[in-house]
């Protein structure tokens, strides 16, 4: 009887649980690069009706596949630092035992090239760029996430532009349009901020592993601020930049939405550390929101 419950706990170590590998590549994070993509298809003027297929493959390539394979890489280089925060992650709770999180994330990164692959040289060479960029950004020895700065922009480009060039490329079978590149970028830009405000959650064990990231750098109260300031410019300049393209609504209404965002930071700024979490679920909507107005602009002027 003893032997029994021995028995069944080192099975239990040696296979990973069905939902904790779930849990391991967070489909709650696949959305942003799902919905960029879908921008970027959006604002390419291709046809959607015609290239349905490959958005189709796209959006299930920038998302569950390499979007989950970087919270798989990440969560495996980050395991010393969530078992300081968050031990109950499938890694260093057991779920995940051994370097099953490891080969999980490599297998996920050799799937992201093949299905890449699929999407011609446009969209295979912006999956080779995707996964160099997980990998960099847990690894060592690069591991930009030690750095506020570059941690958070290589994680808004690669979430945002990337995605959004890759949508916009892979419809029109070339080159996407400057006005699109721009447009994206200055998305990508924004999305610093985001990832910043995301850093809140870590922030003990941050300081406790070597983590510069800006929470710990600035303080909360001057990280926060900052992030707002990311996230509000390159809004700010896709606005002037409509304007200037003559979509005058379309401007109109991404301003609208930057206004309800500044409302929304208001409440972040007394609470940052509190209310980060909040924020991502309520400003975050209204940026996202807008890019997609953006992208409807873009294929407005037949770029």
């Amino acid at each position: 009887m003893s032997a029994t419950p021995d028995i069944a706990a080192l099975e239990a170590r040696r296979w990973p649980e069905p939902r904790a590998a779930l849990q391991l590549i967070k489909p709650i994070t696949w959305f942003p690069p799902m919905w960029a993509f879908a921008c970027g298809a959006v604002s390419s003027g291709g046809s959607l009706s015609q290239g349905w297929g490959l958005v189709l493959l796209g959006i299930l390539l920038a998302g569950p596949i390499v979007c989950g394979m970087s919270q798989a890489a990440n969560d495996w280089c980050d395991r010393h630092v969530d078992a300081i925060n968050e031990p109950d992650r499938p890694i260093p709770s057991g779920r995940i035992p051994g370097r099953w999180g490891l080969w999980i994330a490599l297998a996920m990164s050799a799937l992201s090239l093949l299905v890449g692959w699929q999407l011609g040289p446009w969209g295979f060479g912006a999956t080779v760029a995707a996964v160099l960029a997980a990998w960099a950004y847990s690894a060592e020895p690069v591991r930009l996430k030690r750095s506020g700065w570059w941690g958070p922009g290589l994680v808004g480009l690669s979430y945002e532009t990337l995605p959004w060039i890759t949508g916009a490329a892979v419809l029109s079978a070339g080159a996407p349009a400057p006005e699109v590149l721009l447009v994206a970028l200055l998305y990508g830009i924004g999305a610093h901020g985001i990832m910043t405000l995301n850093d809140f959650k870590a922030l003990e064990g941050d300081r406790q592993t070597g983590v510069n990231s800006l929470p710990v750098t600035l303080g909360p109260e001057r990280a926060a601020r900052l992030a707002c300031a990311v996230m509000a410019l390159p809004q700010a300049v896709v606005v002037g930049l409509l304007a200037f393209w003559d979509r005058p609504w379309h401007a109109l209404a991404v301003a609208g939405l930057l206004l309800l965002q500044a409302l929304a930071m208001r409440t972040l700024l007394r609470d940052p550390k509190g209310k980060a979490p909040w924020y991502n679920g309520t400003g975050v909507l209204l940026y996202i929101t807008g890019m997609m107005i953006a992208a409807t602009a873009l294929r407005g002027l037949g770029v």
